[in-house]
């Protein structure tokens, strides 16, 4: 009869459990696979069988009891590190909806609002078209299979129980910054573009004060606003597919 200690099934436990925190915090906070409407079930059972196939390659886990205050403490570092990979490659869809949300506002569309599943939230229907382009660009480039590549290569150059360092949350914080600096240059070729149309409105209206600006202004801007987002859809996969790589370039060398 086979007997086990309860030593040995402390280390068992804590061999799978440790490695699933960390795979369930990213599927929890990244794109696709943190959408609200991907039922709990599927994420769970996901994230346990990513567990099976990845922990037989990883290295020696610390010797820590998991119901112990230390067990405890590496399972909240393993959580917040799956969580801030998945953050920062949502960051990047938070960007492209963050400047639709810019064109939509400026176009006067800041109104037309559309349930948005994956944000559980309100979101201005042009943002949650391009967020839509994005999601495809991210599945054609197979970004979702990079994601958990980078998830299982994680483990290798950042072992469990230990932590990042801090430059490299320093780099993740610089990252969160630089990008929504890329949503800004995204969204400002159809922002110039409407500021003028408003300045030429203006003019117009100063010039004939009898002209009923709001009945011919609002077309105006918004047929003008498609035209120009239009014109810089094609420039969109190719600054979405810049954006991802350095995302995933980020998250190949959060333990390194």
């Amino acid at each position: 009869m086979l007997t086990f200690s309860s030593a040995e099934l402390s280390a068992w436990l804590a061999a799978f459990l440790w490695p699933f925190a960390r795979v369930l915090g990213l599927l929890i906070s990244a794109p696709l696979f943190g959408n609200p409407r991907f039922p709990l079930r599927m994420r769970l059972g996901l994230a346990l069988l990513i567990t099976v196939v990845v922990t037989p390659t990883l290295p020696p886990v610390p010797q820590v009891a998991p119901d112990s205050l230390a067990g405890l403490g590496i399972f909240a570092q393993q959580l917040l590190i799956g969580l801030t990979m998945g953050f920062a490659v949502r960051l990047v869809f938070t960007a492209v909806e963050m400047a639709g949300e810019l064109i939509g506002m400026q176009m006067g569309l800041g109104f037309a609002m559309f349930y948005d599943p994956q944000n559980a939230g309100q979101m201005p229907v042009v943002g949650q078209f391009l967020g839509v382009l994005t999601t495809l660009i991210f599945l054609a480039l197979n970004g979702h299979l990079l994601m958990l590549s980078a998830l299982a290569e994680s483990f290798r150059d950042l072992p469990v129980g230990t932590l990042p360092g801090t430059g490299r949350w320093l780099d993740i914080a610089g990252w969160g910054a630089g990008i929504f600096s890329a949503a800004l240059l995204l969204a400002m070729p159809v922002i110039a573009t409407l500021l003028t149309v408003n300045l030429a409105l203006a003019a117009l209206t100063r010039s004939s004060p009898q002209l009923n600006v709001f009945a011919i202004g609002f077309p105006i801007t918004l047929a003008v606003g498609f035209a120009a987002l239009l014109l810089t859809l094609p420039w969109l996969p190719a600054t979405a597919e810049s954006l991802l790589r350095v995302a995933m370039e980020r998250l190949f060398s959060l333990g390194r």
